[in-house]
């Protein structure tokens, strides 16, 4: 059970999370899952992230429907949808050093990779190959969302495009980690209180909607130069956590 001070602290990061999401597309969701994992287990953690990253998702889809770009989300969609499929057949929830790891070092690899490779959205095949890639991670590290802004980062999609496509190309892969993980907790007995979730819901769409006028504001310059750095901060900070929770064995 969550104290009281661990609810108020996961609220407030679900608050700047959703609102630095709805400028930037994912980088918030980092944020909340950190927040979660230290205070929650990772089945648990997981699950709630998942729930709260689809709603706040869904809002920010449907803040920006008339620039989502289907073609390339509809394959972005069907990647994740063979890598869901795969995964269904391999048990496993990872560890928090696992997680962190992961979610850190996986962006930072697709960031230095030469331009003629780096990954891009636009490329013939890339939707799919992204899709079932972040698909893979969400599950097998418990976040990919990062490794998405990869692709998008060396586009030509401007920043309406980008962020209003993430949000729905991610609604399925929220909706089938939550129904991952979910099991995963029911099986081990974790639990939070729906009530608390339903508050935190409701905070993603504050912090969605207030994040409307900023990205309105910004030019496409800065929103790509901000998402990297974005991208390279917190990406660090999750590399050097992981490594901490794995040589020091610490749970928290």
């Amino acid at each position: 059970m969550l104290s009281v001070a661990a609810s108020l602290i996961i609220g407030a990061s679900v608050f700047v999370g959703t609102f630095v999401s709805g400028i930037f597309g994912m980088v918030g969701g980092q944020i909340v899952l950190a927040t979660a994992l230290y205070f929650m287990p990772v089945s648990a953690g997981m699950t709630m992230f998942s729930a709260l990253m689809f709603t706040s998702g869904a809002w920010r889809g449907w803040l920006w429907r008339e620039h989502v770009h289907w073609p390339i989300t509809a394959r972005y969609i069907g990647g994740s949808v063979i890598a869901y499929v795969v995964m269904l057949f391999i048990f496993y929830v990872p560890s928090k050093p696992v997680v962190y790891l992961g979610i850190g070092l996986a962006p930072l690899l697709a960031d230095l990779l030469p331009k003629k490779i780096a990954p891009n959205i636009e490329r013939a095949g890339m939707p799919w190959l992204s899709g079932f890639i972040v698909m893979l991670l969400q599950i097998t590290v418990g976040a990919g969302g990062n490794v998405l802004d990869a692709f998008f980062q060396n586009s030509t999609l401007n920043r309406h495009v980008t962020v209003a496509s993430k949000a729905v190309m991610q609604l399925f892969s929220q909706a089938g980690r939550f129904a991952y993980f979910g099991f995963a907790a029911l099986q081990e007995g974790e639990s939070l209180p729906w009530w608390l979730l339903g508050v935190y819901i409701l905070i993603t769409f504050a912090g969605g909607s207030a994040a409307a006028g900023v990205l309105n504001w910004m030019s496409d310059a800065n929103f790509r130069k901000a998402t990297r750095a974005l991208i390279w901060g917190l990406s660090l900070i999750y590399v050097g956590r992981g490594l901490w929770l794995l040589f020091t064995g610490s749970t928290t």
